[in-house]
């Protein structure tokens, strides 16, 4: 089949999505020779590259590890700068991916995916979007991402503000300028983390709101050495083997001891070693038993607590900062970058929300039990809708007009995170119930494209219609990504992981924590046994 503008009324696949995960979905579809539309709601490419643009956005996975691993020639030709990417230079390289491989003509930009209906007669998805175009499809892939759905501040009076505000994921294409201005910062997850040090060293006086303080680890960024990068270039496709057969998608020793077997001068050595290492993975490899033992888990949370203590001058702030209601990583850790060392200068101060909560926002600023706050500008790093709220944004309806919001309506059910039993062609990457947030994505997003790459050739070539999850391989499989789950500590936070940081979402822990390499094996096995635990069918034939 011929590849055609993404305008047509019909295509074989409509992918959701222009970030990392669906530009190479769209790379794999095209080599099908499929028809393929693609839908971005930005004006740009890019994905969470092209929404986050907030100061201090960064990965906090090493540059040459968070890349593309399809074509050798990428790997060689593109040379980052920084151990760590900033956002930039993230949306400069996906822009190059795109117009290297010519991917950018079946982009439909500026369109949001708005409904999606299956028409079991004709085993074809309706497609609707923000524009009023509406398309017809075999195949619908969503690659809308696991975290791209914003949660809003709900806080009385924010209406009633007069000055600037603004969400770390919603951050204007055009400056902003902090000169001058009392700043207030709204939240200390991933994305406060980042921006505080830089809007610090912008503004004249800067409050951060505190409702729960992070873990966060020494990033060490600095720019990569030519030698170094020649060297791993050297060797990089054994790299990329490695990765892909890795636990998380990095490369890195597995931990073979346990935290409680070891003497203390041990385990202190252990993690400083992995404190120096700006490795946001640093210290849960030091060993086995960090994320089962809750006594284990405290000698790396004490350890981090000691060095927040360390950085920060002020005995009552650092305590504010110290995390002690949950265990260390059940929330995502945060990768630092002079973090701890704002809260020094004089013109920053912690507003700590457990003791003095926000009443309202008025006119002129914050107001909390303590009193008010004045300022000019808010930043608002609230978070997002993880894993569930790109997919639940849009309103997709399945066989028997059911739609999955009420499928999930009790949390998300799938098989192998990829289908939900009764929405047949329905593929998604990075979604629950998948590795995704708790591996490195960019070597997740390839496993998942590729396999539904070849589970569509291979309905394609075998004259099958559709391909279903069984409801009893989702029943299954959901089971074991809760057992899995409950033999960790991460069900003891209130994290976004357990989708606790919205109001009236389920509470179910939403990745799997099997680790990569054996997702990987389980997806593999399923292929390899003809596609087991999905239900395959088309003319006349179903198995």
């Amino acid at each position: 089949m011929e590849n055609t503008a993404p305008g047509a009324d019909r295509v074989d696949a409509v992918v959701v999505g222009a970030g990392l995960s669906g530009l190479y979905q769209l790379y794999r579809l095209r080599e099908l020779g499929l028809r393929v539309a693609v839908f971005e709601a930005g004006e740009d490419i890019g994905g969470t590259w092209y929404w986050n643009r907030y100061p201090g956005a960064r990965c906090d996975v090493e540059s040459m590890s968070y890349s593309y691993s399809f074509s050798p020639e990428l790997d060689q030709e593109w040379e980052w700068s920084e151990r760590y990417a900033s956002q930039p230079e993230i949306l400069r390289y996906i822009h190059h991916v795109a117009d290297r491989f010519g991917l950018r003509g079946d982009v439909t930009l500026r369109t949001r995916v708005t409904r999606a209906a299956y028409d079991a007669a004709a085993h074809t998805w309706r497609v609707s979007t923000d524009t009023g175009r509406t398309v017809t499809t075999r195949f619908l892939i969503l690659a809308s991402g696991c975290m791209s759905v914003p949660k809003d501040p709900r806080i009385p009076g924010l209406d009633r503000f007069t000055g600037e505000v603004l969400h770390t994921a919603r951050w204007p294409r055009e400056e902003v300028s902090f000169t001058g201005k009392r700043v207030a910062v709204v939240g200390t997850g991933c994305s406060g983390v980042q921006a505080v040090p830089v809007i610090a060293g912008l503004a004249a006086a800067l409050t951060v709101f505190q409702r729960t303080p992070a873990y966060a680890l020494p990033a060490h960024n600095r720019p990569l050495l030519d030698a170094e990068t020649a060297e791993l270039k050297s060797r990089y496709p054994q790299f990329r083997r490695a990765q892909r057969l890795s636990r998380g998608g990095t490369v890195v020793e597995p931990p073979t001891g346990s935290a409680l077997a070891a003497d203390e001068a041990e385990r202190t050595a252990a993690y400083e070693a992995a404190w120096e290492s700006g490795l946001l993975s640093g210290l849960l490899r030091t060993y086995t038993d960090i994320l089962t033992d809750e006594k284990a888990n405290e000698t790396v949370a004490e350890f981090v607590r000691s060095k927040i203590r360390s950085a920060v001058d002020d005995p009552e702030t650092a305590e504010a900062l110290s995390p002690r209601t949950f265990p260390f990583a059940t929330k995502r850790p945060c990768l630092d970058t002079g973090y701890y060392a704002a809260y020094n200068l004089p013109h920053v101060k912690l507003v700590d929300l457990r003791a003095t909560p926000i009443e309202t926002i008025t006119p002129r600023g914050i107001r909390t039990t303590e009193g008010e706050h004045p300022l000019d500008t808010m930043v608002f790093a609230t978070g997002f809708d993880a894993l569930t709220g790109s997919q639940l944004a849009i309103d997709i309806v399945g066989r028997a007009e059911v739609s999955l919001r009420e499928k999930w309506a009790d949390g998300p059910r799938n098989h192998l995170g990829l289908m939900t039993a009764g929405f047949p062609n329905l593929f998604t990457v990075l979604g629950p119930l998948s590795p995704s947030v708790l591996s490195n994505i960019a070597v997740s997003l390839e496993q998942q494209v590729e396999w539904i790459t070849d589970c569509i050739a291979h309905l394609i070539r075998n004259g099958l219609t559709e391909i279903d999850a069984a409801p009893e391989a989702e029943e299954a499989w959901g089971a074991h990504v809760a057992e899995l789950a409950d033999g960790t500590l991460y069900p003891a936070a209130e994290s976004w992981y357990m989708g606790s940081n919205v109001p009236g979402k389920p509470r179910v822990f939403l990745a799997y924590t099997g680790g990569l390499d054996r997702y990987r094996a389980a997806c593999a096995a399923s292929a390899r046994d003809g596609y087991s635990g999905f239900v395959l069918s088309g003319e006349g034939r179903e198995r």
